[in-house]
């Protein structure tokens, strides 16, 4: 079973424009730094991307892979992997609570490759994608 690790941040926007940058798959390659690729494969009845496929370059980690998406209201989202090529698993979250004229952003990932790695490793690289992927969402939306 893979480690979560869950990071937050305060973005200075409502909920409703966050989930619009989230749910925004296509433009990911202009903001999300190691997408290179990013295309909904399967839309739900409301059109909400339900499978997305991703091709990731994040240096050490490259890969080809699907997650699916479920869409809890207008404040959360979750996600896990259908098929990857390095990936055994994929789980995640982002869950937006307001807060007057900002909203927090908590971000949860566990990730298992299909090549070990050792705990100190595995949790930087955590840490430096979880810390990227607030950053650039916080960049995308506030700009």
């Amino acid at each position: 079973m893979a480690d979560r690790s869950t990071q937050s941040i305060v973005v200075h926007a409502p909920p409703a424009a966050i989930m619009a940058v989230i749910a925004d798959f296509p433009k990911y390659p202009e903001w999300v730094g190691a997408v290179k690729q990013c295309e909904v494969i399967q839309r739900y009845p409301d059109g909400r991307p339900q499978q997305v496929r991703f091709v990731l370059d994040a240096g050490v980690v490259k890969d080809d892979y699907v997650l699916e998406y479920q869409w809890h209201g207008a404040d959360r989202v979750t996600w896990a992997l259908v098929r990857g090529q390095m990936q055994r698993s994929q789980v995640g979250e982002y869950r937006l609570d307001p807060d007057g004229d900002t909203t927090t952003v908590t971000y949860t990932l566990s990730v298992e490759l299909t090549i070990p790695m050792l705990g100190l490793f595995k949790r930087k690289a955590e840490k430096v994608i979880m810390d990227a992927a607030l950053k650039e969402l916080k960049r995308r939306v506030e700009r």
